[in-house]
């Protein structure tokens, strides 16, 4: 039997396939299934959720759950070429632009299955109210996880950073969360102009938030997060 040339061959090109990964996540206070609220809360770009959870342990009040989750993709954050030390700092992201359709369904399917594994739906249990936080990019991760994943929060946090341009902006996008942006004052990122453009373009929508502000950075707050928490 003669064969045709190439037959057979893969074909050239990009190709996925899925694979199974180990995904680390950080808890503080009760368990999740057992806590009057349960946090969940979105790191920024370079950072790691251990480091990341040390902001909210003044929110440990035992009867509130923290969970900090890990994004899939680490790295050296320091860029020296070759070799690194021992003690090299490492970091997280979210995605970056390489692929980024790919990992955004990656990251959305992590998180879902992180609640579900921690949150089953057919457990016995009290009503609970979710609190989800995203820093920076963590901020655009916990936007799209609200928008396209499994879980329903009561309150809806972006500190640091917007509402993805591609989430099309309209009344329901999270599911009647309520939706709060905290934005400092001197912020070089998420700036006060691109928060204020960012504010419009909610309203002009019909999505319903409110913008809170603190003196300081690109930074989590010590006092304006103590304040959101304590908020009915």
């Amino acid at each position: 039997m003669t064969s045709t040339p190439g037959e057979g061959r893969h074909p050239a090109g990009e190709h996925h396939i899925e694979v199974r990964r180990t995904a680390r996540y950080y808890t503080l206070g009760p368990a999740p299934d057992t806590a009057r609220e349960v946090w969940f809360v979105l790191h920024g770009y370079s950072q790691l959720a251990r480091r990341f959870l040390r902001h909210f342990s003044r929110l440990d009040d035992g009867t509130r759950a923290l969970v900090a989750p890990e994004a899939l993709n680490r790295y050296y954050s320091e860029y020296e070429p070759g070799y690194h030390r021992p003690d090299a700092r490492t970091g997280a992201t979210w995605m970056t632009r390489e692929d980024r359709l790919t990992e955004i369904a990656d990251y959305i399917n992590y998180l879902d299955q992180l609640y579900l594994t921690l949150l089953p739906p057919a457990a016995e249990r009290s009503p609970q109210r979710l609190v989800l936080l995203g820093f920076s990019q963590g901020a655009a991760a916990a936007a799209r996880w609200a928008a396209q994943g499994t879980a329903r929060f009561s309150r809806i946090i972006l500190w640091g950073g917007f509402v993805p341009s591609e989430l099309a902006r309209q009344p329901d996008l999270f599911h009647g969360s309520q939706l709060t942006l905290v934005c400092g004052r001197g912020d070089h990122y998420a700036t006060p102009a691109a928060a204020h453009a960012e504010s419009e373009a909610l309203r002009a929508a019909g999505l319903a938030h409110r913008l809170s502000w603190y003196d300081g950075g690109h930074q989590i707050d010590a006092t304006t997060l103590e304040r959101l928490a304590n908020e009915a």
